[in-house]
């Protein structure tokens, strides 16, 4: 008899598990704007705007952008992902390689809110050439003109940041070196968990951009590493020049390409970071 309430009582607790955790998933499929799985194609699995990757010869060159990878450095690598195929950047990426952001990314001039969620695989130690490399830079101009992105740095050994850049004629109208306006825009990470073989996963989330108190935070395989917060710079967009570039400089494999139209929590960040098959598993 207490061996039958036992066994009950788990699989009811079970159950219960089971029923939160389709609940999440579910909340969290009916938030997703864009997703590129990289798997067999480079189109955009889910897109609320265009769903095309495009190259162009650089980022000044961008009006002659053709849609599709043409870098024959950067391929799809077949079943090298976290889940199927990823992106393979096989050399330092000089070209723009990109999906416009219009629509794909939630931009919104007056409050602007959403969770950024992508993978990668690389030694930044060892695989990357000398000098910066931008994975990702969301913007319509450039890195320190309303751009959100994480880059690796110079330095030795790598560091890893977070960057949140509004119009650069307001927080740095002369367009100086300053340090601490520089400093007060990013989160460093000084002893980041990239390594040689493993996938690392990244979560920028950021609230309410362009009112007075937006903040920016990033999470590294689920943990908080910091938070970008008390700067209100606007973030002004031609919304239809923006842009997703991608791999500027990197080495490395990318894969699980995601942008929510919410700011998730730590919860959403970690159910994320779980999924077993990435986020198609959302799709199921």
């Amino acid at each position: 008899m207490k061996t039958t309430i036992s066994l009950s009582i788990v699989s009811q607790f079970f159950l219960l598990i089971t029923a939160i955790s389709f609940s999440q998933e579910k909340q969290l499929k009916d938030h997703v704007l864009f997703y590129s799985s990289f798997d067999g194609k480079t189109t955009a699995d889910i897109a609320v705007g265009d769903a095309m990757m495009y190259t162009a010869e650089s980022y000044k060159k961008t009006a002659y952008a053709k849609t599709g990878l043409h870098n024959p450095d950067v391929v799809l690598a077949k079943n090298k992902g976290l889940t199927g195929d990823a992106l393979h950047f096989k050399t330092a990426n000089t070209s723009a390689i990109f999906y416009k952001a219009y629509k794909n990314v939630g931009y919104n001039s007056t409050s602007w809110s959403g969770t950024i969620s992508f993978w990668l695989l690389l030694d930044p130690n060892k695989d990357l050439a000398p000098g910066y490399c931008d994975p990702i830079c969301i913007t319509d101009v450039r890195y320190n003109d309303a751009a959100l992105w994480v880059d690796f740095t110079d330095d030795s050994p790598r560091q890893f940041r977070l960057g949140a850049m509004g119009d650069l004629d307001v927080w740095n109208p002369e367009n100086k070196n300053d340090e601490t306006k520089w400093k007060k825009r990013t989160v460093t990470v000084k002893q980041p968990p990239f390594e040689k073989g493993k996938w690392t996963h990244i979560a920028i989330v950021f609230t309410e951009v362009n009112t007075t108190k937006p903040t920016f935070k990033l999470y590294l395989n689920s943990k908080f590493m910091g938070v970008i917060k008390d700067v209100d710079d606007p973030f002004t967009w031609e919304v239809k020049k923006g842009k997703i570039m991608l791999g500027l400089g990197y080495i490395g494999l990318m894969d699980e390409l995601t942008i929510f139209d919410k700011p998730l929590n730590p919860k959403e960040v970690t159910s994320v970071y779980e999924l077993k098959n990435g986020i198609k598993t959302l799709f199921r």
